[in-house]
C-alpha cells in the first residue's frame, strides 16, 4: 500500500473525528434506518410475513412501511445520548461504548424472537434487522469516540 492508499484510507475516521458525537450518531442512525427499512421492504417483497406480535402476545400486529426506519431511529436517539455522556465522562469512551451497546442488541433480540404470533421467518428477519442497524451504528460511533484515558477530543 503506498502513501496515497493509506491517506485515503484513514480518510474516514479523520472526518469523523472532526465531527461532534451527537452528529457521527444521528448519520449513522439515519443509515442504519435507510438500510433496515430497505432490508425490511425486501424482506416482504420475498414473502416473509410482515406481522409480528409482543412478547407473550396472541396477536401479531402488521408491520408497516416506516416501522424499521422508526424503531432504528429511537434506538439511534438512545444512543446518541448514551455516546455524548460517555464521550464526555468515561476514561475509555470507545470500549464504554462498544461493551454497553453490543450488551443492548443482545438484549434487543429478546423481542423479535420470543413474539407471539410470529412466524419464525418473521421473528428471524427481524432479529437479523436488529444486527444490521448495530452493524451500522456501532462501529461509526466508537471510530468517532477517544480509545485512549484521558483523550477527549472534539464533543
Amino acid at each position: 500500500m503506498n502513501t496515497t492508499t493509506t491517506a485515503l484510507a484513514a480518510r474516514p475516521v479523520h472526518v469523523l473525528r472532526a465531527r461532534p458525537v451527537w452528529l457521527v450518531s444521528a448519520l449513522a442512525g439515519v443509515t442504519g434506518a435507510v438500510a433496515t427499512e430497505l432490508y425490511g421492504l425486501a424482506a416482504g417483497a420475498v414473502g416473509i410475513p410482515m406481522s409480528a406480535g409482543n412478547i407473550g402476545a396472541s396477536v401479531a400486529e402488521p408491520i408497516t412501511v416506516g416501522m424499521f426506519a422508526m424503531g432504528t431511529l429511537i434506538c439511534t436517539f438512545w444512543g446518541t445520548v448514551l455516546a455524548v455522556i460517555l464521550a464526555r465522562y468515561a476514561t475509555r469512551p470507545a470500549r464504554a461504548y462498544v461493551w454497553t451497546t453490543v450488551a443492548l442488541t443482545v438484549v434487543s433480540l429478546a423481542g423479535p424472537l420470543a413474539a407471539g404470533d410470529t412466524a419464525t421467518s418473521t421473528k428471524l428477519m427481524l432479529a437479523l434487522a436488529h444486527l444490521l442497524a448495530a452493524a451500522i451504528i456501532i462501529p461509526t460511533v466508537t471510530r468517532r469516540l477517544p480509545h485512549a484515558p484521558g483523550h477527549h477530543g472534539p464533543r
